[in-house]
């Protein structure tokens, strides 16, 4: 399954040590998590919620590398157990959710997979060509969080100094 990954373009496409800044699917000391999205735009939404980048004119210098890095088909990443409010919500549930991800981790899973709390719901449809560009149909976001160091992923460089559309900002969900 390829799924899609931001990262500053001066470092590697996954953290290998815990030195991570916390996140929702971790704690500080709880790393390495990667986290990934299922689409292009999820991995670029969540960069932006997490940054809080709202305007337009705040992409403009924005030089980011997105990758698309290839997980074992097999990757029995579990659902966690919180209602929709939690798996979404701002930086007061991260706690919540760190917590649950402790919980997955303790009965030894690999990996989650969860909503996209930056993309609004429908916000991953995509595009396609039909007399010049259309929307895809709506779908939902999904991320998915890995557990521990994976020195057996690849990935490719889909850019290595970019930003993403402009009209992302409509379907991202603020933080």
């Amino acid at each position: 399954m390829i799924v899609y990954r931001h990262c500053d373009p001066r470092f590697p496409f996954l953290w290998e040590s815990a030195d991570q800044p916390p996140a929702r699917w971790h704690g500080a000391g709880e790393g390495p998590v990667n986290y990934f999205a299922d689409t292009p735009d999820g991995a670029w939404a969540e960069f932006l919620r997490h940054e809080e980048i709202t305007q337009e004119s705040e992409l403009v210098n924005m030089r980011r590398a997105l990758w698309a890095v290839e997980l074992q088909e097999d990757l029995s990443a579990e659902t966690p157990r919180l209602d929709a409010g939690l798996l979404t919500g701002g930086m007061d549930t991260h706690e919540a959710c760190r917590g649950e991800a402790r919980r997955l981790r303790a009965k030894r899973a690999k990996a989650l997979r969860a909503p996209s709390a930056a993309l609004v719901p429908g916000g991953a449809g995509g595009w396609r060509v039909d007399g010049g560009l259309q929307p895809g149909a709506e779908r939902d976001g999904v991320v998915f969080a890995v557990f521990g160091p994976q020195p057996d992923l690849v990935g490719w460089a889909a850019t290595v100094s970019g930003h993403p559309r402009v009209d992302l900002l409509k379907r991202l969900r603020p933080l």
